[in-house]
């Protein structure tokens, strides 16, 4: 009894001092500069389905798709349950630990007496042999709190993933859509020029027109039929990306060929009051490296403490008999202490390094944090200038139109100049090429808008 009260005293006084734990305590960053931080990363709710907002069914199939193929997405996935398996090992560290071991050892002469001259001997053990590093300075704790701050991390940049895998496929779906558009575009402009062109060699034919605006009509042809390859090889480039992102190979993407970008009926808002902060990725994944680096000091810290660990053995040894019983019953208790009293400089330094890279990760988040709020106003004032731009480019493409109709009509009833026809034919295939450009990319930087505020953005 009294041994039993000897022994919970001792685990009692261990488990007391194995309490505290050195080094600095995290808190995760509340303002950098006149910035507040209040809320901690948050997935959007609509993160994945964001784009059923469009009404866009390809878009919405691809993404679908992609969520569930994407080969990145695999490896982000992976990297999670990697993480946290590392931080369960480390968990496991806290507890003792053991073997059960079974052993057989037969020898002959096993020492150099002569008495033992031609003795044969034989024996075996079998038991339990238990190690258990007691944490008395939170060594392993620190490593814990780091190993779980990392896991975490992994887990936020496989969220990540995901939003930038969905960025990706609805951008190249853009530059798909925005490819085919101008290429319809072009076969429509060149028809149209093939067309002026049959009336001009006709009154050519008739004696009233000349070499130089056959010529003139000639060039104008050409040059569009130049851009055509141009828009194929553009077409094809985006069926490339797309199906990579997919893991399909390229030409399996079966979409329709209706080229129409989507759009949305309403305008995206940003909520009053509302901290997109909070929905950043990047920004949740460099506090948690710091949070890892901060418990990566109390791990180095530990060191200029005693360490203090505890094994032993519970089983039975036996010699030639190989009986089991009582008096063949053994154990052993060996507390050991070790200091790195004669090796403080080098602890001192790893402290240091660990100090210096936890204000590396400090410095590295503070500016994390200026990097997405300036992401974040400049996509949402990128797309307002593209939108504005191409609301004038399509009142210039219908101002072009009208005068090119007008310019066709006084040609073929013979009051106007060609040079006139062609100039506006010329004007009207720039702006209308432009037009198709501009869609495009109003489009590409709805989806920055998105990236830009990890998916937390809304429509009205």
């Amino acid at each position: 009894m009294t041994n039993i009260l000897k022994i919970g005293t001792l685990a009692g006084l261990l488990a007391a001092l194995s309490a505290c734990a050195v080094g600095p305590d995290y808190q995760a960053p509340t303002k950098v500069e006149n910035i507040a931080l209040t809320n901690t990363y948050q997935q959007a709710a609509k993160l994945t389905n964001w784009w059923q907002a469009f009404g866009d069914e390809d878009l919405n199939h691809l993404i679908k798709i992609a969520l569930d193929e994407n080969r990145t997405l695999f490896q982000a996935q992976a990297n999670v349950l990697r993480a946290y398996a590392i931080f369960r090992d480390s968990a496991n560290d806290l507890m003792p630990k053991g073997t059960l071991d079974a052993g057989y050892q037969a020898a002959k002469n096993p020492t150099v007496l002569s008495s033992d001259n031609e003795a044969i001997t034989r024996g075996y053990s079998t038991g339990a042999n238990l190690t258990w590093d007691i944490d008395l300075f939170g060594k392993v704790r620190r490593a814990v709190e780091a190993s779980l701050a990392e896991a975490e991390q992994a887990d936020i940049l496989w969220q990540d993933a995901q939003l930038q895998i969905i960025s990706q496929v609805a951008a190249s779906y853009g530059d798909y859509r925005g490819a085919q558009f101008r290429l319809k575009v072009a076969e429509q402009n060149l028809a149209n020029l093939r067309q002026t062109r049959t009336i001009v060699r006709a009154r050519f034919q008739a004696g009233f027109a000349s070499e130089l605006e056959i010529a003139r009509i000639d060039a104008q042809v050409f040059q569009v039929e130049a851009s055509v390859p141009q828009m194929r090889t553009l077409l094809a480039r985006a069926d490339a990306t797309l199906s990579a992102l997919l893991a399909k190979k390229p030409g399996q993407l079966a979409l329709s060929n209706e080229p129409d970008l989507p759009q949305l009926s309403q305008p995206v808002a940003l909520v009053q009051g509302e901290n997109y902060l909070r929905y950043r990725a990047d920004v949740a994944s460099s506090e948690r490296a710091l949070a890892a680096s901060t418990a990566r000091i109390g791990v180095a810290t530990a060191d200029l403490y005693p360490n203090v660990s505890v094994s032993g053995f519970l089983g039975f040894l036996s010699g030639p008999g190989l009986t089991l019983g009582g008096e063949t019953k053994s154990w052993s208790v060996a507390p050991t202490l070790s200091w790195q009293a004669a090796d403080l400089g080098s602890v001192k330094a790893r402290i240091r390094q660990a100090e210096a890279s936890s204000d590396i990760a400090l410095a590295q988040f503070e500016q994390q944090v200026f990097d997405a709020l300036a992401d974040m106003q400049f996509s949402l004032q990128s797309y307002n200038f593209s939108r504005q731009q191409q609301q004038s480019t399509e009142y210039q493409w219908q101002a072009s139109e009208k005068a090119m109709t007008i310019a066709r009509q006084r040609f073929e009833a013979g009051s106007g100049e060609f040079l006139e026809l062609l100039e506006a034919q010329r004007d009207a295939l720039q702006s209308r090429d432009q037009l198709a450009l501009l869609e495009q990319q109003s489009f590409n930087l709805l989806v920055d808008i998105y990236r830009a505020f990890g998916g937390g953005i809304s429509v009205i």
